[in-house]
């Protein structure tokens, strides 16, 4: 009797350490693999979606294994496990994914040095080219810079710097079209200074679709579609520039936000990367 008691205690506790195990490996599958990292890495929303699903049965799993209930834990890690290789497989291959953040890296590249031709173009003009000559410099640099990083397998602390370059670029347009650097805090007083923002904001983003356009190659079908966004932008500018005069400062920010996103797309339409 006390032999056939052992036998299932110890059944019984190898069954435990199965499912102890068993959730371990899925835990380090969802959160710190190679495919994990793949899935953190892609740009894709769907794998990164499928991947909160997957911690989602985990913590089911977990649930179920606290209570005791052994058969329904292996099921949702069962279950878990089967989500997040869907995750890993919707985000690509490694090498795939390399590719794109290559492409990405390069697009970012040359929009940068579309801004750069622009800046150092409008400072000539200007009669102010000495004094935007260190920024063109430091733009150099930290383009240089950036570039070293990715071919030292440093892809984001590279990409971060072109950002970095950019913003700094299209400040320096900024002040020689006559507007002044955006440097706001965003914990707004009331919806009409919000308001006054985005009006910033959209006009920051015009002036760079006038500016960029110039140095953009684009033509024939990609021309069509900038222009579609830039009159629906121009339409929903309107439209809020109205719901102000009215005083609904709450609606013309949202309106705004629009206008500037179809900006941002026709932006993006010609070619032309934008952070954010």
């Amino acid at each position: 009797m006390t032999s056939t008691l052992l036998l299932v205690m110890s059944a019984y506790a190898s069954t435990d350490q199965d499912l102890e195990n068993r959730f371990a490996n899925v835990q380090r599958l969802i959160e710190t693999s190679s495919g994990a990292q793949r899935v953190q890495d892609s740009d894709s929303a769907e794998a990164r979606a499928r991947r909160q699903q997957a911690r989602a049965l985990l913590e089911r799993a977990d649930a179920a294994r606290q209570r005791g209930d052994a058969a329904a834990a292996r099921e949702l890690l069962g279950e878990a496990s089967r989500t997040m290789f869907d995750a890993v497989r919707l985000a690509g291959t490694p090498e795939s994914l390399k590719t794109k953040h290559n492409d990405d890296f390069d697009a970012r590249r040359r929009s940068l040095e579309a801004l750069t031709t622009a800046l150092q173009r409008i400072s000539t003009e200007k009669g102010r080219g000495e004094r935007f000559r260190t920024l063109l410099q430091e733009l150099d640099t930290l383009v240089a810079r950036a570039v070293q990083l990715r071919n030292g397998n440093q892809m984001d602390e590279g990409r971060a710097l072109l950002d970095q370059a950019y913003d700094k670029a299209k400040r320096g347009v900024e002040q020689l079209r006559g507007g002044d650097t955006l440097v706001r805090s965003l914990n707004f007083a009331s919806k009409e200074e919000e308001y006054h923002y985005e009006v910033d904001r959209n006009d920051t983003h015009r002036m760079l679709l006038e500016v960029l356009g110039k140095e953009s190659d684009g033509g024939g079908q990609m021309a069509r579609m900038t222009a579609s966004f830039v009159d629906q932008a121009t339409d929903l500018r309107s439209r809020a520039e109205g719901q102000a005069r009215a005083g609904n400062y709450a609606a013309a920010v949202k309106t705004l936000e629009q206008s500037t996103q179809h900006l941002i797309r026709a932006l993006r339409s010609s070619g032309i990367y934008i952070p954010g």
